[in-house]
């Protein structure tokens, strides 16, 4: 699988739905809620945000007053477009960050891009908020849940067979590209962005309905630049989603606009105060485009009110009282977001929640299917620190807490991510079972069972072990690792793991490119074996049988940076169906520091992908 061009029958845009807006105004807030102005009627934007600047026409859509009829100021079912009305399976959210105005490319310590361009830190917040999201006990994304589609149009509620909302389980962050083929536009039109979106789904080779069926795709705009005019006298918007394509290729996608060059009308310190919260407007407004779209795929086929708002446009800029804007903490950080509206709210007069119930296609009730993957018998050494990555799904998309009994004495398991870790304290065979259990009623679960030996210490001049980190990529971020941008993958983005959910992916892209992957290790002296290993595939689209036209070399650098070895160099004359495990005695390098690199180069044309997976530095 490749990440190379686009087919030409993509071409075709369709139309955007234009949302009928609003001018901005204001009106009295119920009393639960003081709201800024967000929805409005009277341009022609898609479906989005607009700035909460106070007016005198404002026709925001306030919780009910008390003794309101059920439903008259709920969301009713669209319809679907092309059989799609919302997101039902687990969402993929790619970040595309378009043009070379952003900059040279780095890592931060959590492992996402970063840019030099990117002067107030939008892309690693977006990386974390989307990676957050559907962590750490998340109900932010419970509330969008209760939606679905398979229901007649105008429905505004969903029985428990329908297939709803799926919840974001592990983290919604599926990709990131960063295109910097060109410059974006300084004022990108919405058939650019429609292009780009088309664009990035050929990145990721999700060419049609079937492979993006639960993907949306942000296009991130750089510093300074005004796509479909954001940010000027004639705009009124902080963001929009559309689609774009046609019938099986259709996708969804966002025009998201540097948000912080326009500072406060755009959110900036909306829920935390001065420079604290310079980022606030982004996961407030990047949130709402997410909710609305996973709500409403194929505008106009998801679920909206008689005036047109989506679930995101009723709720938001509230300051405070019921469906305040608000702090959410996740496994990755604690972000600003907005509510969103549930119809099932105040006896089904609906409101905006921050929290919500996870609801199930299905309805919960113990009908879901939760899977746990075995991962065979393992081994250990007393005093060497041991780390297990358990891996589990949800038929129902629902979110998995962990357990489990018969551990080896100093291990745990994290609940959240099924993460077991720690150093073993005694050497005996244990017997483990590891649980995950489905959050939603009736609580469904799933289970395997496997040894796990732990050995005593060698006691000698040499302690087994292995000694990379984040050996698999299974974190889904690089650290320990260093690399270039958008390396570290999940299968969803178009190439397999080798085990487990992530992967290394070096280049693939069909131009000229550089990727780039490091560890720096200590290897040990006193050891009888040295051993390096991975699992390697390549595929291309190269047709030649006698030049290496795109590499990837294999090399032992000292910390200097200095090639003390090159241990293999690979092309596209390598390529084959499948991984391959590749071993190497590294004895040589006992007793020194030194880095494990993997440098992939491609030339101008025709795709070879380098996807490595599996590292291990085993000394014993």
């Amino acid at each position: 699988m490749s990440k190379s061009r686009w087919s030409a029958r993509r071409a075709a845009l369709c139309a955007p739905a234009v949302l009928a807006a609003a001018a901005i105004g204001a009106s009295a807030p119920a009393a639960s809620a003081a709201r800024s102005p967000e929805f409005a009627q009277g341009h022609a934007w898609r479906h989005g945000v607009v700035p909460p600047r106070p007016g005198i026409d404002h026709q925001g859509s306030n919780p009910p007053p008390a003794g309101a009829a059920s439903g008259t100021n709920d969301l009713s079912f669209g319809g679907g477009v092309n059989g799609v009305g919302v997101t039902t399976g687990a969402p993929h959210m790619y970040l595309v960050f378009w043009g070379s105005q952003w900059g040279t490319q780095g890592t931060n310590s959590s492992g996402y891009a970063t840019f030099s361009g990117d002067t107030k830190g939008v892309a690693p917040d977006l990386q974390g908020f989307f990676k957050g999201i559907g962590t750490g006990n998340d109900l932010w994304s419970g509330v969008m849940t209760q939606y679905c589609e398979g229901v007649p149009t105008g429905s505004q509620t969903c029985p428990s067979s329908a297939s709803h909302v799926g919840y974001p389980t592990g983290g919604a962050l599926a990709g990131v590209w960063v295109d910097e083929s060109s410059s974006a536009p300084s004022q990108a039109t919405q058939t650019q962005l429609a292009n780009e979106a088309l664009k990035a789904a050929n990145h990721f080779m999700l060419n049609s309905t079937s492979g993006s069926r639960n993907s949306q795709y942000f296009i991130v705009s750089p510093h300074g630049t005004k796509p479909d005019g954001f940010n000027t006298p004639s705009g009124g918007f902080c963001a929009w989603h559309d689609s774009a394509g046609s019938g099986s290729d259709q996708v969804a996608y966002t025009n998201m606009p540097y948000v912080p060059d326009a500072g406060a009308s755009c959110g900036a310190s909306f829920v935390n105060a001065g420079t604290a919260g310079a980022l606030d407007g982004v996961t407030i407004v990047g949130g709402h485009e997410y909710a609305e779209t996973i709500t409403d795929q194929f505008p106009v086929g998801g679920w909206l009110d008689s005036s047109g708002a989506e679930n995101g446009d009723k709720c938001a800029w509230i300051k405070s009282g019921q469906g305040a804007s608000q702090n959410l903490t996740l496994t990755t950080g604690t972000f600003a977001v907005q509510s969103t509206w549930a119809n099932d709210f105040n006896g089904g007069a609906g409101g905006c929640e921050v929290s919500h119930p996870i609801v199930t296609s299905g309805g919960g009730g113990g009908t879901a299917t939760v899977t746990v993957t075995n991962p065979g018998n393992q081994t250990g050494t007393v005093g060497t620190v041991a780390s297990l990555q358990i891996h589990a799904s949800d038929s129902d998309g629902g979110a998995l807490t962990y357990s489990a009994t018969g551990l080896p004495a100093g291990l745990t398991i994290n609940s959240s991510n099924g993460l077991i870790s720690g150093t073993p304290t005694t050497a005996t065979t244990y017997t483990v079972t590891v649980t995950a259990t489905d959050a939603s009623t009736g609580n469904p679960t799933g289970s395997t069972a496997f040894s796990w030996t732990i050995n005593p210490s060698s006691g000698g001049g040499c302690t087994a072990k292995q000694l990379f980190g984040n050996p698999g990529f299974e974190t889904g971020t690089a650290a320990p690792w260093t690399s270039t941008a958008a390396v570290i993958n999940s299968s969803a983005a178009g190439q397999p793991a080798h085990s487990g959910t992530y992967l290394a992916w070096l280049d693939g892209y069909g131009t000229t490119h550089t990727d780039t992957l490091a560890q720096t290790v200590s290897i040990p002296s006193g050891c009888s074996q040295y051993t390096l290993s991975y699992w390697l595939h390549i595929d291309t689209a190269e047709r030649t049988t006698t030049t290496a036209y795109d590499t990837m070399r294999a090399q032992i650098l000292s910390t200097g940076g200095t090639v003390l070895s090159t241990l293999a160099t690979y092309s596209n004359l390598n390529a084959a169906a499948g991984y391959q495990q590749r071993t190497f005695n590294v004895s040589a390098f006992a007793g020194q520091t030194v880095t494990i690199k993997f440098t992939g180069t491609e030339d101008s044309s025709l795709e070879t992908s380098f996807v490595i997976d599996d590292t291990a530095l085993n000394v014993s």
